[in-house]
């Protein structure tokens, strides 16, 4: 490759992910090992398996992807690695990675903001966001909706009061036995059944906040009362109140804060029905809809890569260390 680029680790739950991105979103090297086959026993994450998982595959994957790419450690700006938010354990693995290299290879190790790197995904391989923007930002941990002036400017709006809708998506799934992960799983399952069944759609007249524990009780007595009740059904009754509640949200920010794009980021913007239903909503508003390619939808070290050159471009360098709680609007 020509030119400079950072080296992104991620490491904040599940995945290991490393990646090697230049200034304009270009990927140049991506290797993602998953751990799905260690958790679905558990129907959700176990976070000792995954400090353990971690460990075993950070640094064949770092190799893998700078071989992959072409580039040595003189060819790189900078290491940025996820601080926070996820798992402590998972963090660390991360995080001791990029330090030890960053003394090897004398290079900066960036803290980066993993909700920051979501927010950066929909322009990883071309630019995609106009500002001002507003964000939906839905993952198995967060559930927010914010207001951005420019790339590094945030505003929140609103945020889940309890469950996000990953997490509510995926104890619904281990409900109905749909094994992990369960967002896929329940909408693929919905595209085979029709949303007959009557669940309420928490919060969808008040504000900006969320909550999905409600929703997610629902399905529980729904389930409890009738355990021959159709899951295609069920799975369609939920995914529908899941949209109704999202899609009404954001209307009412694009509303309140008005936007020249709807930005739809997290792992949650890879389900079809959300990508189908923020179109319709941004046609009929007149604003531009900006979703990150489908493979960087999801936990992924491109997203934290390109993240980290706006850390460059400020001057900020957040010490790596770990934030597990860290919210979204500070670096």
């Amino acid at each position: 490759m020509t030119g400079r680029a950072i080296l992104g680790i991620e490491s904040s739950c599940d995945d290991t992910a490393v990646a090697v991105v230049d200034r304009d979103g270009g990927i140049h090297a991506a290797e993602t090992v998953s751990q799905s086959d260690i958790h679905a026993e558990w129907g959700g994450v176990y976070p000792e398996f995954a400090s353990r998982a971690h460990v075993r595959a950070i640094v064949p994957a770092i190799d893998r992807a700078m071989r992959a790419a072409a580039v040595s450690p003189g060819d790189l700006e900078a290491i940025a690695v996820t601080r926070g938010p996820g798992l402590i354990g998972s963090l660390l693995v991360g995080l001791n990675a990029a330090s030890g290299l960053g003394t090897a290879w004398d290079l900066p190790v960036i803290g980066v903001n993993h909700l920051r790197g979501h927010l950066r995904s929909a322009d990883l391989e071309e630019r995609r966001v106009g500002f001002p923007a507003t964000v939906l930002l839905v993952s198995g941990g967060h559930t927010i909706v914010a207001h951005m002036a420019d790339a590094v400017s945030i505003r929140v709006l609103g945020s889940t009061r309890d469950d996000s809708v990953g997490e509510a998506y995926d104890k619904v799934a281990r409900m109905m036995g749909l094994g992990y992960p369960g967002g896929p799983a329940i909408d693929r399952l919905a595209r085979e059944g029709s949303a007959t069944i009557d669940l309420p759609r928490p919060m969808i007249r008040e504000g900006l906040d969320f909550s999905f524990s409600g929703l997610k009780s629902a399905v529980a007595r729904w389930l409890e009362r009738d355990p021959g009740l159709d899951k295609a059904d069920m799975a369609a009754s939920f995914v529908a109140c899941c949209m109704d509640v999202l899609l009404a949200k954001c209307r009412r920010a694009l509303a309140a804060a008005p936007s020249r794009a709807l930005v739809v980021v997290g792992g949650v913007a890879a389900s079809p029905q959300l990508r189908d239903g923020a179109g319709a909503l941004t046609d009929e508003m007149g604003v531009a809809l900006c979703l990150p390619p489908l493979e960087w939808s999801t936990d992924n070290a491109a997203m934290i890569a390109l993240a980290g050159w706006d850390y460059v471009a400020l001057g900020a360098a957040p010490e790596p260390a770990a934030a597990p709680r860290l919210p979204i609007d500070r670096f």
